[in-house]
């Protein structure tokens, strides 16, 4: 069975094909002059409707919404209005929220009863992809929830990484690399969530393979406040503690810990381009690669980043 076509990315998402015989609220004079004539899509229109008969959707990928930010938002509303409309689809006697929770929530702080509203027919796969798209392109997504938003378009809707990729706009590289951090031990995933840990040392963290020493590294790293590349340090001498067989000659500690480092940081960018966990292995000029993959469709997908056919 075909799969259903999910959106159409931005132009539709924020009515640049806009239908209605009844606007929106002009933004500005310059605006209004300037905007490129419209074709019209009978499948949206733009109306104002109360407040209270719009619902947030829990295919809303953005979870995270600051008392702070909201606050100011809801001043500029109380100054300038709802420029841009919320994206909502019908859902029997109520709106449901495509894009636009935000604003919702602002104006909810404003006590305004009604907002311009572009009225969407969206099933919940378009409606998910629209969601991540406005939020992508306007970056108010943190990672984990960027990375959450694909894993449900992988899983919900049966769509492989490279549909994602294409859908949401990013490179299939961009989208392995934001899964792979769901792959961290929760309490990391909430580090990484509220800005405690970047990316960066999110990615590091994942050459771990246990979570406890994932959380340990965690913990440190918040702790001395390390930057990257000393977590990639870090994270080199918990791999070489947890290798069986001798300790090195103490001559040599020296030598070794800055070769850990660098290899660690090797193994980081093999990962970041391979998008999956990589195990480098170097010892005089000789050793190994091990590539990890979850699935067939993984594994094909590791290959055709290798240059390697399957045919």
């Amino acid at each position: 069975m075909a799969r259903p076509a999910l959106g159409r990315g931005l132009d539709v998402l924020l009515g640049g094909a806009s239908p209605s015989t009844k606007p929106a609220p002009p933004p500005s004079p310059t605006a209004a002059a300037t905007a490129p004539p419209a074709a019209t899509d009978a499948r949206e229109r733009v109306e104002r409707v109360a407040l209270s008969r719009i619902r947030p959707s829990n295919l809303q990928p953005r979870k995270d919404f600051t008392e702070e930010a909201l606050r100011e938002l809801a001043d500029s509303i109380r100054a300038q209005g709802i420029v841009q409309p919320l994206i909502v689809r019908a859902a029997g006697d109520h709106y449901e929220l495509i894009a636009g929770e935000r604003r919702w929530r602002a104006a909810q702080l404003c006590g305004l009863a009604e907002v311009p509203v572009l009225v969407r027919e969206a099933d919940d796969a378009a409606a998910l992809e629209l969601a991540l798209i406005e939020n992508l392109q306007r970056e108010n997504l943190n990672p984990l929830e960027e990375a959450q938003g694909y894993q449900q378009l992988l899983d919900q809707f049966d769509l492989r990484q490279e549909d994602v990729a294409a859908k949401v706009g990013r490179s299939r590289v961009a989208v392995a690399n934001a899964l792979r951090l769901l792959r961290l031990a929760p309490e990391i995933q909430t580090c990484v969530r509220n800005g405690q840990l970047s990316v960066g040392h999110a990615k590091v963290i994942l050459a771990l393979d246990n979570p406890a020493e994932q959380t340990l590294a965690a913990e440190k790293i918040i702790k001395d406040a390390l930057n990257v590349r000393q977590t990639e340090a870090l994270v080199a001498r918990l791999q070489s503690r947890a290798t069986p067989g001798a300790a090195p000659p103490a001559s040599s500690t020296k030598q070794s810990a800055t070769q850990d480092v660098h290899l660690a940081a090797l193994q980081t960018r093999l990962q970041e381009r391979l998008g999956t966990k990589v195990a480098l292995r170097y010892h005089r000029g000789k050793g190994a690669v091990e590539i990890r993959f979850f699935n067939d469709a993984d594994l094909e997908r590791v290959l055709e980043l290798l240059g390697v056919s399957v045919d």
